[in-house]
């Protein structure tokens, strides 16, 4: 089933098991916009968007006496009725979220769903009239095309800031400071700043193709957005669940780093240690062991979870995937089943 379909038909997936979980009414419906033409100036395109964008002040926990709260300023879309998706380092620490809207009410909003893999948030706010942003297909996106970015960059509060640039690459992968390799990006040279994280990428139907990042710090003109296609996937999951569904692999993956490297004696510093492996699990009866460390998977290198989740999860014929281990001192080659995204 194509994307066009799927979204169709995803208030009846929601309902029909997939995801298992009680909730109080059906999911909101969020707005596509498969087949608006793309012929709109950049002026008409920013005045359609622009009544979707938020901007979300954070505020944190003050780690000492007599040191100021930390806080921090970013951007948001509004998706469905309620539900505000945006940018989750943006979110990670913070204990209280104020949103800003278009018509300048400031509202109170609490994080209802985070992703760290995609670094994607779902920030609920409590009020009515809100206008969902129309989500294009970035699936179609061509390389040269114009897009405009808009956001909230350096907390200029005058308004919303935006710029304009075109599709420079599509199916871009990053590791950001996070530590967790962000994949399926579009990469534009549309400036953004500090602050233009979770705003939109927009294209000239006025239609959300992307939400906004991060930038390469040593280049110019070189910035990212998780492609809507993914990041509709990701939002309807954390408005029904508040995490992301992703199928049971057998053990419990934890991206390696210099902690974990103390804490377990481990002779490798890069990887995904393996941990709690289930009894009589598929990836026990495959032969995996608590404390084995993967370091590929059918010949990719395996930097983190995000890797191992996008090695094992992308298209494939092969139902099996095979894995490089670190055991202790020995390396192993290991088949294990090709998890299934249901």
């Amino acid at each position: 089933m194509g994307l066009v379909e799927w979204r169709k038909n995803i208030a009846k997936t929601l309902g029909s098991g997939v995801f298992v979980i009680a909730v109080g009414a059906a999911a909101p419906v969020m707005v596509t916009a498969e087949s608006i033409p793309k012929s709109l100036s950049v002026p008409d395109t920013v005045a359609a968007a622009l009544p979707s964008v938020v901007s979300i002040m954070s505020h944190g926990t003050r780690v000492a006496p007599f040191q100021p709260f930390p806080s921090g300023s970013g951007s948001g879309i509004i998706i469905a009725p309620g539900y505000i998706l945006t940018s989750n380092h943006l979110v990670t620490s913070a204990t209280r979220l104020v949103v800003g809207l278009h018509d300048g009410r400031l509202v109170p909003g609490r994080v209802a769903g985070r992703d760290f893999l995609t670094d994607l948030a779902l920030i609920k706010i409590e009020i009515d009239g809100l206008i969902p942003a129309k989500l294009g297909v970035s699936s179609q996106l061509r390389i040269g095309e114009t897009v405009v970015a808009i956001g909230n960059p350096l907390a200029i509060k005058t308004g919303a800031t935006v710029s304009v640039g075109v599709v420079s690459g599509l199916e871009r992968a990053i590791l950001p400071p996070t530590g967790e390799t962000l994949y399926n990006l579009i990469q534009t040279d549309a400036a953004l700043n500090p602050g233009s994280s979770g705003g939109p990428l927009v294209d000239l139907s006025g239609s959300v193709i992307g939400i906004n990042t991060a930038v390469a710090p040593a280049a110019q003109n070189i910035s990212y957005a998780v492609a809507i296609d993914e990041a509709f996937a990701v939002a309807q999951s954390l408005i029904v669940r508040g995490s992301m569904f992703r199928p049971r692999l057998g053990f419990v993956p934890i991206t390696i780093t210099a902690s974990i490297v103390a804490a377990f004696d481990l002779q490798v510093e890069r990887g995904v240690l393996v941990l709690q492996v289930e009894e009589n699990g598929l990836a026990a009866e495959a032969g995996l062991r608590n404390e084995d460390v993967i370091t590929a998977a059918d010949a990719a290198q395996i930097y983190n979870m995000s890797d191992l989740w996008h090695a094992l999860l992308k298209d494939a014929e092969a139902p099996m995937v095979r894995l490089s281990v670190v055991r202790r001192s020995s390396q192993e080659n290991i088949l294990i089943p090709r998890p299934i995204q249901k």
